[in-house]
């Protein structure tokens, strides 16, 4: 059994993978991919890692008849409605106001996590929870003012989704394998994404495009939902938040993008945020 501890630092190596998410989707947009395809490659690469791994590592079939209705609504919400959205509220705004929004996620989580699950509301998440949406707030920096109501009620719906995933991730590992959870999500996924994909890419994208289903996706996604399997959703979720600090390092590793003050302030609140989470392990056993 893996301790409630390993579970906290495998959540955060999730986060490092997905952080590098928006790195990979920069080298892909260079090639004229646009981002549903980008999206639908993504899943379908993820699916064939995924079986490769269950059935070769966990010896068992990466398919299950068991509660189809749960990964069809998971796979619609969590991967479908997630991206139209986000994808929708960039192009009416900016993507610093997304992430702004995204970004809201912990909250809705402990909330939902109160509603739903039962978790506790405790003094140390509320205050984590204050100091990451700080810290989100001055690492996305200049946010484009001039945004309508209608970017602020889809971003809004993009945090709350993006929460919704957690929660609903929280009950689809209680009695199965995180990989085959996260196999069966992708998969109807994939099939509401279909419609929409242009299917082919420039070959020169393929490697961008593999990294991108190894590390944020099968490896991030991997790792979190066995975080789940003992660490309340909204601990995961504020733990999770450390997303945009790995964005912003590699940004600056890679493509040389400006590091101010501000966002390195910004940088250590999230991290103390995500620390203080679970300096009182209330959740854990």
């Amino acid at each position: 059994m893996i301790c409630y501890e390993a579970r906290l630092l495998l959540g955060f190596f999730s986060s490092v993978y997905v952080g590098t998410l928006g790195i990979f989707a920069t080298y892909i947009y260079h090639y004229g991919v646009d981002p549903f395809t980008m999206v639908f490659w993504r899943v379908l690469l993820s699916l064939i890692l995924l079986g490769t791994y269950i059935v070769l590592f966990l010896h068992e079939i990466p398919f299950t008849r068991n509660k189809l209705c749960f990964y069809f609504f998971y796979g619609f919400v969590g991967v479908f409605i997630f991206y139209t959205l986000y994808f929708y509220t960039v192009k009416i705004s900016s993507v610093s106001f997304v992430v702004l929004l995204v970004y809201t996620a912990p909250a809705f989580s402990v909330l939902l996590g109160r509603i739903i699950l039962g978790e506790p509301v405790t003094k140390e998440k509320g205050i984590a929870l204050l100091v990451v949406l700080v810290g989100v707030v001055l690492v996305v920096g200049n946010v484009e003012l001039k945004f309508t109501k209608l970017a602020i009620l889809t971003g809004i719906c993009t945090g709350f989704v993006y929460a919704l995933y957690g929660v609903l991730g929280k009950f689809g590992v209680r009695n199965e394998k995180p990989e085959k959870v996260l196999f069966m999500t992708l998969l109807f996924g994939l099939l509401f994404l279909a419609p929409f994909s242009k299917f082919s890419v420039p070959r020169e994208a393929l490697p961008y495009l593999i990294g991108l289903s190894f590390f944020p996706t099968f490896l991030g996604y991997t790792l979190y939902f066995h975080a789940l399997k003992k660490v309340e959703v909204s601990r995961a979720s504020i733990i999770a938040i450390i997303e945009p600090v790995v964005a912003l390092i590699l940004a600056y590793l890679l493509f040389g993008e400006e590091l101010s003050f501000i966002q390195l302030v910004g940088g250590g609140c999230i991290i103390c945020g995500s620390i203080l989470v679970h300096l009182k392990n209330s959740g854990g056993d």
